[in-house]
């Protein structure tokens, strides 16, 4: 009665959790919403009897505001994830190719094998970057997708807008590629690529961007995507019936409305990870809220770490550790130096 593939898709493995434990395993925000998109969640909550605007269309329009683009431009999605697929399914069949590089964001496998598409998966450089060249060499006539995480998770290095537009105009027009933007917020490197000002030049990429992190919204999952309406129609066309909820479209309005004071949190993270890079020589320079740790004793490090109450993510080539404030980072290095 089931697929006879099913079993060979791979369970995404979230951030571990445990109770009175210091979270510093899934690049959540440390802070909570907003006083304003509590109670916003909160009145939306009071008629939760009630389906949700499936349209979206309130968040839509304020969302074309702050991107300049029209709201057919714009998909709302449960999580930039839930957009990941649904894109995954608008333009791949059973056989077709996308690309990716790894490691990178752990879903993207995932989100191929579900429709049977095959995941081509591109090592990162030396300097743990997408290795664009590789990827442009990687495209065949089966391709018919490409991720882009940037800046890359688990990693956190990011590519410069001049090796974007090189790489994008060495990918044939009816190719789709998504520039996932999940860290936008908290990049401080001028160079680095915007979706937004590449999108006239590009008719076929994808910009994505989410309310989880920097907004601090990650339990009610909100995402959106942008770019092509062609492409953003197919897109919602794969959407299931109400996927967006309301509390988390209340939450999202209230957030945007509010970005200014927000986004002044990722100052702090931003201030945390370069106080985290500068005290331990192996980790990586990073441009989102986590940074990267390699070596070859990450699943040892996360166990000994998490009996002293401090739980990262472990991966086979290193850890990946969320910067939040000063007082948790403290008590991540306490725990670090103990166990090397």
């Amino acid at each position: 009665m089931i697929r006879n593939d099913v079993s060979a898709i791979p369970a995404y493995i979230p951030g571990r959790a445990v109770p009175d434990a210091l979270k510093l395993s899934s690049n959540e925000a440390a802070h909570p919403p907003l006083p304003s998109a509590i109670e916003a969640m909160t009145e939306a909550a009071r008629t939760a009897n009630r389906y949700p605007d499936m349209g979206v269309v309130a968040l839509k329009a304020e969302l074309s505001d702050a991107l300049g683009l029209t709201p057919e431009k714009i998909a709302v999605g449960c999580g930039s994830s839930a957009l990941c697929q649904q894109i995954v399914q608008a333009t791949c069949k059973a056989g077709d190719e996308v690309i990716f590089a790894w490691r990178s964001f752990e879903a993207y496998p995932i989100f191929c094998l579900v429709v049977g598409a095959n995941p081509v998966m591109v090592p990162l450089d030396d300097n743990h970057r997408h290795d664009l060249d590789a990827m442009a060499a990687a495209v065949t006539d089966r391709t018919r997708l490409i991720f882009v995480c940037n800046p890359n998770n688990p990693t956190g290095t990011n590519i410069t807008e001049d090796e974007f537009t090189a790489f994008m105009d060495r990918i044939p027009d009816d190719i789709v590629v998504v520039l996932d933007e999940a860290y936008i917020e908290y990049v401080r490197d001028e160079n680095n690529p915007v979706s937004t000002e590449l999108l006239d030049r590009y008719p076929n990429l994808v910009g994505m961007r989410t309310f989880s992190k920097a907004y601090g919204l990650a339990g009610v999952r909100i995402g959106y995507a942008f770019g092509n309406p062609q492409i953003i129609d197919a897109v919602n066309r794969m959407a299931l019936p109400f996927s967006v909820n309301a509390v988390g479209q209340a939450g999202a309005l209230a957030s945007l409305a509010a970005a200014d004071e927000l986004l002044q949190r990722t100052d702090e993270a931003v201030e945390q990870r370069e106080a985290l890079i500068a005290r331990i020589p192996e980790a990586v320079e990073s441009q989102t809220n986590f940074v990267w740790i390699p070596t070859t004793r990450a699943r040892e490090f996360a166990e000994a770490l998490a009996e002293r109450g401090v739980l990262i993510r472990a991966f086979d080539e290193g850890v990946r550790v969320t910067v939040t404030t000063g007082e948790e980072l403290n008590q991540f290095l306490t725990a670090w130096d103990d166990v090397q």
